[in-house]
């Protein structure tokens, strides 16, 4: 029996611990260093810089308004997709959806551990803002981050994928929504001069292979600690939880039934 049940365990921590060491690969791939150099590092050639020269150039020549725009244009998808999520949630607990309150509390864990992780990296790496490195460059229509506020990966990039990765896992039919906003939000990143492509790139990879692991392994049990909290909420002390036939546990308000 208890073999048995440690095969299970091992069976459901395979997903996520694979999940993790691909993301882990992706992004040590995409880094450009840094562990063990004195000063920081400055990438101004490859494929990363050419296109950070591309997109910086086709809006150099615009008007000082459109980045404070672009500005807030990144933040508004980060508000939205957050938005998102607390909707989410919240439907969920007025439906009685253990599964669905479980999961949307793991996204917002997993997304917070993926920005945690994401800040670490950026004192590994050192890796300097390519407003001040790449010098041929269109300048930044946005202010350039003081010296040693560091560039790899995006923190934007990597709330902006948790959130909408986690979403789309658990509501595929968000997907239509919540990625492009992930997406748009790592290329104003970019076009807004304050950061590489392969920044945004691997704070992306970060956060989903964080929150797709996140949900593969804590859902379950974060799922069976809220349920009784729900049937209290909904009048059923006894934390009854069926499934309805959807494979989700929702919580049974006529718990006299069988």
């Amino acid at each position: 029996m208890r073999t048995d049940s440690w095969n299970g365990s091992g069976r459901r921590l395979l997903g996520p611990t694979v999940s993790l060491g691909v993301g882990a690969g992706v992004v040590a791939w995409l880094s450009p260093g840094g562990l063990g150099d004195a000063g920081p590092v400055r990438v101004v050639d490859g494929a990363s810089a050419s296109a950070y020269r591309s997109v910086t150039g086709a809006v150099a020549d615009a008007p000082p308004w459109v980045g404070t725009a672009l500005e807030v244009a990144t933040e508004g998808t980060l508000v939205v997709l957050g938005l998102l999520l607390v909707l989410v949630w919240w439907l969920a607990v007025r439906r009685g959806d253990a599964h669905g309150v479980g999961a949307t509390v793991v996204i917002g864990a997993g997304t917070v551990a993926a920005y945690a992780v994401s800040e670490a990296l950026k004192l590994v790496v050192d890796e300097e803002r390519p407003c001040r490195a790449v010098r041929d460059a269109g300048a930044a229509i946005a202010g350039c981050p003081a010296p040693g506020d560091w560039s790899f990966p995006s923190n934007h990039a990597t709330l902006a994928a948790g959130l909408a990765v986690g979403l789309a896992v658990l509501r595929p039919r968000l997907a239509a929504v919540t990625l492009p906003l992930a997406g748009a939000a790592a290329l104003l990143r970019v076009m807004v001069g304050v950061h590489y492509p392969h920044d945004v790139i691997a704070g992306a990879v970060l956060a989903a292979t964080v929150v797709v692991s996140a949900l593969l392994a804590f859902t379950p049990p974060v799922t069976r600690l809220v349920s009784p909290l729900l049937g209290r909420l909904h009048g059923d002390d006894s934390g009854l939880v069926r499934h309805h036939g959807r494979r989700r546990p929702v919580v049974d308000r006529q718990t006299g039934q069988d």
